[in-house]
């Protein structure tokens, strides 16, 4: 079935310069670059979408922290007189970071750079570029969750947020660590071509979700992975798997074996929240897969994940997410109809 589409042939060749160095991620150099060059596949024929360059002290080879090598079109040196517009100039992150804000090739580079950029753009520790340089002074910022209070010791005038996967802040957008590099990249391609072609490439790349900026880096899933304790890791799954059920601190903890104090202790011990807390988060995240997958009403999926009403989750959405849980369906739902729309892949 072929896509409908109204945008502009003029809007396409989006110029996108991904700045590197030695030990950055290579998944924060490809994860974002992929999402946005595979809108391609979602438009109608023509030049590609974006005109991507990859930037580094030098043209040739870039070593990442997995030992794969980059291939670098453009040297600072070389780039420095150019002064045609960027679309989108993005800064990536890793073990390099350190020594990269102590580069001054690099650093003059993405301050110039920046100037003609319409958009600047940061994946995980790239934030820490960008704040040497001034650009997150008095703006929010996010960045990989290990490296937040480094980024906030370090660079006190950026409003760092801890738990977002990605911030926007006028023109300047810094992400989270490694695949929340991909969400905001998604976020651009959504910006820049619409939702349906951003749901699409989301789909192609076999993302879960297209997560929103304010959704926090530690999701319900990763949390009970990481709990050690055989009650307390029990209690999540369970959880996890019975939403909608009467999820009590007195039913969890009758079910753990332990009284209501101790079970309460154990719990915020392992996961650093509240019975209540993670009941809440794991009923959001239950509640956001069903708006996007299943035709159900909003008030049937309240009660089905254990918010009772819609009026209730539409408070807990605004809490996690920012957004009431209608809006969020009318921006991520139909994901589970997107299928349909998809032309074929790139053979």
């Amino acid at each position: 079935m072929e896509q409908k589409t109204t945008h502009r042939t003029e809007e396409r060749g989006r110029s996108v310069v991904m700045v590197t160095y030695p030990d950055a991620h290579i998944l924060d150099v490809v994860g974002p670059l992929e999402v946005l060059t595979g809108a391609k596949y979602f438009l109608p024929e023509g030049p590609a979408p974006y005109d991507v360059r990859l930037a580094a002290a030098q043209t040739g080879p870039v070593p990442t922290t997995s030992g794969l090598i980059l291939t670098a079109d453009l040297g600072f040196a070389e780039a420095m007189n150019d002064t045609a517009p960027i679309d989108t100039l993005i800064v990536s992150g890793g073990h390099g970071t350190m020594a990269a804000v102590e580069d001054r090739a690099l650093l003059d580079f993405v301050r110039k750079a920046a100037t003609r950029a319409r958009r600047i753009v940061s994946i995980c520790t790239g934030a820490m570029i960008l704040a040497e340089i001034g650009l997150l002074d008095g703006r929010r910022a996010s960045t990989h969750w290990w490296w937040c209070p480094i980024l906030k010791s370090r660079y006190p005038k950026v409003r760092v947020e801890r738990d977002a996967i990605f911030v926007r802040d006028g023109n300047i957008w810094t992400s989270a660590g490694v695949t929340a590099g991909m969400d905001l990249a998604l976020a651009l391609v959504e910006m820049d071509w619409g939702h349906d072609v951003a749901l699409q490439v989301a789909r192609y790349n076999v993302m879960y979700m297209m997560r929103p900026g304010g959704q926090s880096q530690f999701s319900a899933h990763l949390v009970a992975q990481a709990a050690e304790d055989p009650a307390i890791n029990a209690t999540l799954e369970f959880i996890l798997a019975n939403p909608g059920d009467a999820l009590t601190v007195t039913a969890l903890a009758a079910r753990a074996g332990l009284s209501e104090r101790t079970f309460a202790r154990r719990f915020k011990d392992e996961t650093g929240l509240t019975p209540a807390s993670y009941v809440e988060t794991a009923r959001v995240q239950a509640a956001r897969v069903a708006l996007e997958t299943r035709p159900q009403g909003i008030e049937q999926i309240a009660r089905d994940t254990g918010f009772q009403n819609a009026e209730r989750m539409r408070r807990a959405f605004q809490r996690h997410l920012g957004v009431s849980a209608s809006e969020y369906r009318d921006r991520f739902g139909g994901v589970h109809q997107a299928a349909d729309q998809i032309r074929d892949g790139p053979g």
